[in-house]
This record gives structure tokens, C-alpha cells and sequence, in this order.
């Protein structure tokens, strides 16, 4: 089989620019809609005003509508149940954050996604984001793109593996564009499939492709100041004063692990609890839309009516860009208190059905945590140090760890915050967090790698079984009846009676095998006896036949074996074409591949712990 690079051609260029074409509108869409309804919604009615990234387009402006929390609360109420009814009526694949459908869709579903998931996750994703509930865009525009390549891949009846690809390339331009980081969408739709550090190599080239045409795409719906700008602006030029300065990013490191494995678990086991909840479906994204509401508002109160303390709800990245920019304005313990309640916020908006992605809260949560154990490192290392490093840093580690996609997130949040000067501490960092949070995702629906999906199946049975040759398999001490040609077939019924054997070579009185023959061949002779002394093996044998040297891989075997549907093949002796050396049998064919196959996924799973 060619690989892809090979296949490439102006088929799948036509193809992955139909599919950045169709994500960057869609990105365009559903950031309309999004901003649309916070806007017409908590920013009219409620009086909040979440902020944002400095590089992000706004397209209204703040209103002067006073902070009401009360119709906050209720806003968030009524948007968790509008998405509720939206998703559990028409979509239920479409709840929560959305990457797990489309990684599910890749490796289970043979890349097929229905159409109106793409319809349903725009609507439901933009009232979830709009009115105020914790969660990001990053997963709700993945699983958009990669519905709407899977319906275009449907639609031109592509096979399971383009549609596969259709798919994931719509999945990375959804993201390259909306994030405006192509090269980040492009290696994140490749590794965020798997788990253990693997990527899928084949959908490189067409998300490429289509992550730059859906860039390209969103960048119209940009002001031209913006088209090339970075979602968090222009950050101060921060970069590493010293490479004693990787041992404080290490211990970074072990709290951005400890925080993120808090955060799986603590998302999941919200997800259980709900889970549990006696009730209708429809309703319990609206429960947790509230008690997330809930939460916000206490914490408003709690830290002295301080609005930071709202970023805890909606996407966050208002907070975290000040922290970032100017982290002197923000102290330590409204850092980490906003880094920690995000978590909380973000699961019971997610993980009780809503629908947003995990991406933007996780950005948030590992840039507070880490601009706070910048801002305690500053007071203790013997050097200055910025905070706001240790923040974009984390950003990628966080993000690396709980993904398990270390390469993509630290070009995404490289093309983000326009920092590349900091590369060394965040490769350092993110393989760390990557290491440490091994063995937990916040993906459950990654596979360890492409051994074990079954979107690759087929091809690991022809990998394995060309790695194993007919002579390691068939059993050369296994004694073969052999039947002389002449033999009468009177004589072929009694042998049949004698022995277990269910295939017979046919010999020449040179010992040269000239056929072959099975009981089943004999069977329809069996109730006609007038036949027995006229007809010999010779009759009844098949001849040419199919034959296998030791030297054939166990592949070559296999296609013979399912060619004529035989259980066994003859293993011929390569210096002398009519002398059998024994019978390779299908079972023993499928047996050392299972061995195989076991030996090494095992060896997968020893490499991963």
C-alpha cells in the first residue's frame, strides 16, 4: 500500500480546500452567533462583560446595562436548557465538549459524522459560550469541522479512510482558523487521536491544506490590523535570563501535573454524578449551568465583589490576558483561587451535558497557575524573573499533559501568544507534564496508538503478518498421509475412516506431488459406490494447485488461504518444485499473528508505563 505522501494529487487538493473552505465559514458562524448572543444576552440584560483576548475580534461593544447577577443566573439557567433541548432532542452526540465525538468518529465510526451534529453544535456550543457558561471553542469548532469534512467525504461517497481523513482535515482547520494558529490545527488533528505520543502522519498533509485555506477564510471575516495578529495581542517580549532558570520550570511542572490530573478527575467525576441524577436529560445541562452560575457568584462575593472573580465563568482569557500582560496587577491567591474554581466551573458546565470545549478553560487555568508560581519563584530565585513566562509556559504544558498532545499545543500556544522566544522552557515543561500525567486523559476516547485503532486494523494485520515467514510457522515433524495418484477411490473412503487428516497430497511414482484433495472432495462419492473402483485420487484431486515456500511471508499465505477458501496449503521445497516439505494450516496462520500482534502490544504497554 502507497502511503499517502505517495497519493496525493490534485484530487486531494481540490478535496482539502472544499474542506478549509467549508470549517473557515463555520468558524466564521459560530463565532458570529457566539458573540451575538453574550451580547444580547448577559451584555444587555445581565450587565456582565466576560472580556476577552486583547487580539480577539469583538464585534460589539461593551453595553451599560448594570452587573445584575440575578438575571446572570437565570441567563445561564435558560442557555444550559435551550442547549440541553437542542442537543438530547436532535444531536445527543453533540453534548459536551465534543473532541472525544470526533476522535470516536475517526477511529470507530469509519469517519462518518452526521451533518446536523455540525448544525447542532453550532447553535447549542454558541448559547452555552453566550450566556455565560465556563467553556472554550476549541472543542465545539472540532467536532463542527469534522462533521461538516465527514458530510462532504459522505456526500462524494469516499471511502472509510478518505472520509477518515475528510474528517480530520475539517477538525484541524476548525481549529487553525478560530485560534488563527494553521500549523497548531494542522499537527493537532494528527495527535490528539492517541494517547501515547503517537500521531496519525496521513491527515498532515490535507489539514495542512485545509487549515490554511479556513485561516485564510477567517481572516476576511478579520480587520486587516488583526489578520495577522495574535489572539493575546502583543505580549512583552519575555524570554529565559538564564537555563538555571529550567529547574523552577521543572518544579512548574510537577504542580501543573497534580493541578491537571485534579482536573480530569474532578471533570469526570462530575460527569458520574450527573450521570446518576434521576431526571430528565434535557434539564441537567441547565442544573449545571446554574450551580456553576452559582459558584461565580459566590466567589464575586466572596473576594469583595472583585469582577475578576467572575472570569471563573464564560471563557476566561479576560483574566488570563491581564495576567500575562501585567501579572503585578494580579495577586497570587486570586490567581490560583481563579485557576483552581475554573476547574469546578468547567465541569459542571461540560460535564453535565452542556456543550463547549476544554481547550480555552484549560488555557486559563494552567496561564493562572503558572503566572502564580512565577510570581512566588520571583520572590525567592536570586535572578528576575518574569511571571508572565512561567504563565504562557504552563499554557502549553497544561494543555500537553491532559491532552496527551504535546507537539501541537506548543506550537498553538506559540502561534497565540506570538512568544516563540520561550520555546526551550515550554518543550522542557510539556514534555514534563506529558511524563508525569501518563496514564490519565482528558480524552477518553483516544486509543494508546495506531496498534490498537481499529481504523488501522487492516493495516497491522498485513504489517505483522509480513514480519513472520511460512518456515517459522508450520509444523515440519507433523506426519502427512500421502495418496498415490493410482489409488482407488474404495481405498480414499476407508483411509478417511483412519485418520484425523482433512487434506491428502496426491503423489507420482516419483514421489512428486501433483495434487490435492480434501474429505469434503470425497464426501459427494461417497453414497455412490458403483464409482469406488473406477475412479482413483487422480479423478478427484485438484490440480494445479496453490502452493506456499517457506520463505513466503505469513500475508502471501493469507491471501491464497481466503482466494479459494482452503484451511491448508502445501509448503513446497524451493530447490525441488514437487516435493512437499508440509501443510501450513490457516489456524496456525492466525494463531502466530495473534501471538504477534500480543507480543507486541504488550510491548507498547511496558514503553508506555
Amino acid at each position: 500500500m502507497k502511503s499517502f505522501a505517495e497519493q496525493v494529487s490534485g484530487k486531494w487538493f481540490v478535496l482539502s480546500l472544499g474542506v478549509g473552505v467549508t470549517a473557515g465559514a463555520g468558524a466564521i458562524l459560530f463565532d458570529l452567533l457566539g458573540q451575538a448572543v453574550a451580547h444580547y444576552t448577559v451584555g444587555e440584560i445581565a450587565g456582565f462583560s466576560p472580556g476577552g483576548a486583547k487580539g480577539e475580534f469583538h464585534l460589539f461593544h461593551a453595553g451599560d446595562a448594570p452587573l445584575s447577577l440575578g438575571w446572570l443566573l437565570a441567563l445561564l439557567t435558560v442557555g444550559g436548557l435551550l442547549s440541553g433541548l437542542l442537543v438530547y432532542t436532535f444531536a445527543p452526540e453533540a453534548e459536551g465538549h465534543g473532541t472525544d465525538g470526533a476522535i470516536e468518529a475517526f477511529h470507530h465510526n469509519r469517519g462518518n459524522i452526521s451533518f446536523k451534529v455540525a448544525i447542532i453544535k453550532t447553535l447549542a456550543s454558541a448559547i452555552t459560550l453566550g450566556t455565560g457558561g465556563s467553556g472554550g471553542r476549541e472543542g465545539p469548532i472540532a467536532q463542527i469541522g469534522a462533521a461538516l469534512g465527514s458530510f462532504l467525504g459522505q456526500t462524494l461517497r469516499l471511502s472509510a479512510r478518505d472520509r477518515r481523513l475528510m474528517m480530520a482535515a475539517g477538525m484541524g482547520a476548525g481549529v487553525g482558523a478560530i485560534f488563527r494558529a494553521p500549523l497548531a490545527g494542522a499537527i493537532f488533528a494528527g495527535e490528539i487521536m492517541y494517547r501515547d505520543g503517537d500521531i496519525e502522519s496521513d491527515v498532515i498533509v490535507p489539514t495542512a491544506i485545509s487549515s490554511i485555506v479556513a485561516y485564510s477564510v477567517y481572516g476576511v471575516f478579520l480587520p486587516t490590523d488583526m489578520t495577522f495578529g495574535h489572539v493575546f495581542g502583543q505580549l512583552p517580549d519575555y524570554e529565559m535570563q538564564s537555563l538555571s532558570e529550567l529547574l523552577p520550570y521543572g518544579v512548574m511542572s510537577i504542580v501543573l501535573a497534580v493541578v491537571g490530573i485534579a482536573y480530569i478527575r474532578g471533570f469526570y467525576g462530575i460527569h458520574t454524578l450527573f450521570e446518576k441524577l434521576p431526571g430528565p436529560r434535557v434539564l441537567k445541562p441547565a442544573i449545571g449551568a446554574l450551580a456553576a452560575g452559582l459558584v461565580g457568584v459566590g466567589l464575586y462575593y466572596f473576594l469583595d465583589e472583585d469582577r475578576a472573580a467572575l472570569s471563573v465563568l464564560s471563557t476566561g482569557y479576560g483574566t488570563l490576558q491581564t495576567a500575562l500582560e501585567s501579572p503585578e496587577q494580579i495577586g497570587i491567591g486570586l490567581l490560583v483561587t481563579v485557576g483552581l474554581i475554573k476547574i469546578l466551573t468547567t465541569s459542571l458546565t461540560i460535564s453535565s451535558g452542556g456543550s463547549g470545549g476544554v481547550f480555552g478553560p484549560s488555557m486559563v487555568i494552567g496561564g493562572c497557575v503558572g503566572v502564580a508560581v512565577g510570581k512566588v519563584v520571583q520572590q525567592i530565585w536570586w535572578h528576575p524573573i518574569n511571571p508572565g513566562a512561567f504563565g504562557i509556559v504552563a499554557m502549553a504544558g497544561f494543555f500537553a499533559g491532559i491532552a496527551r498532545a504535546p507537539v501541537s499545543t506548543i506550537i498553538m500556544v506559540s502561534e497565540m501568544t506570538g512568544s516563540y522566544h520561550l520555546l526551550l522552557p515550554t518543550m522542557w515543561v510539556s514534555t514534563l507534564c506529558f511524563l508525569l500525567c501518563n496514564g490519565t486523559t482528558l480524552y477518553r476516547k483516544q486509543v494508546p496508538s495506531r496498534l490498537e485503532s481499529p481504523a488501522h486494523r487492516g493495516d497491522f494485520i498485513v504489517d505483522v503478518l509480513e514480519g513472520i515467514k511460512v518456515e517459522d510457522v508450520y509444523q515440519r515433524q507433523r506426519k502427512i498421509e500421502m495418496v498415490p495418484e493410482a489409488m482407488p477411490l474404495a481405498k480414499i473412503v476407508k483411509l478417511l475412516s483412519t485418520t484425523h487428516q482433512h487434506y491428502f497430497p496426491v503423489v507420482n511414482s516419483d514421489g512428486q506431488m501433483v495434487g490435492i484433495f480434501s474429505s469434503d472432495d470425497v464426501r459427494s462419492y461417497i453414497y455412490d459406490e458403483t464409482i469406488w473402483q473406477l475412479a482413483d485420487a487422480a479423478d478427484v484431486m485438484t490440480s494445479p494447485f496453490i502452493s506456499v515456500l517457506p520463505t513466503d511471508d505469513l500475508n502471501v499465505a493469507l491471501r491464497k488461504f481466503t482466494a479459494q477458501n482452503i484451511d491448508e496449503l502445501p509448503v513446497m521445497d524451493p530447490d525441488d518444485g514437487g516435493r512437499l516439505l508440509g501443510l501450513l494450516r490457516r489456524k496456525e496462520t492466525i494463531g502466530a499473528y495473534n501471538r504477534q500482534l500480543a507480543t507486541q502490544q504488550e510491548a507498547v504497554r511496558e514503553q508506555a508505563e
